[in-house]
């Protein structure tokens, strides 16, 4: 088995959330959710869930380089961009989306950005790809695939169109 056979194909990993994500809106568990993306590959798995799902809400884009962690020594990208959540969240049933889950670092940071629009219901994470290597305690409520990986293996999803995933070695990266 080659290292991309045990990846699967983003589509199929989009149609395993949608299919996971609509039965909990059938079962009420889901109420009338507003479906947020983290830029930037969240953001293009969110827009492909927004379409499969017929949601008539604007879709959600947050932009978390300010709330890392890690800023202090990253430093301030040049292509910064801004969030955009024209949607009041308060009391709202929230679909943080992100491409990759592996430390929940970033899903962090992404509440933190939330919370500074108002308080939701609940946030519910949808990943296409759940990983090992956590150093928070998050985990997904919606995975397309969960994977467990060599420590020097990463995903890495390209696109927005098409959307593709890899699985690479952190010496490639």
């Amino acid at each position: 088995m080659t290292q991309t056979d045990r990846l699967l194909p983003v589509n199929e990993a989009i149609d395993r959330l949608e299919a996971q994500i609509r039965s909990d809106r059938q079962d009420g568990a889901l109420v009338d959710p507003l479906i947020v993306g983290i830029h930037t590959g969240g953001v293009w798995v969110a827009d492909a869930l927004h379409r499969a799902l017929g949601c008539s809400e604007p879709l959600g884009r947050l932009n978390i380089t300010f709330y890392r962690d890690d800023f202090n020594t990253l430093g301030l990208h040049p292509q910064v961009s801004p969030s955009d959540l024209s949607v009041d969240v308060d009391g709202r049933d929230i679909i943080l989306v992100d491409d990759v889950l592996f430390t929940g670092r970033t899903v962090r940071a992404a509440m933190n950005e939330l919370f500074d629009y108002g308080r939701p219901r609940r946030i519910a994470l949808a990943v296409l790809y759940q990983r090992d290597g956590r150093e928070l305690p998050i985990c997904a409520d919606w995975a397309g695939q969960e994977l467990n990986l060599g420590p020097d293996e990463q995903i890495h999803v390209d696109g927005p169109d098409p959307m593709t995933a890899r699985l690479v070695s952190s010496k490639e990266s």
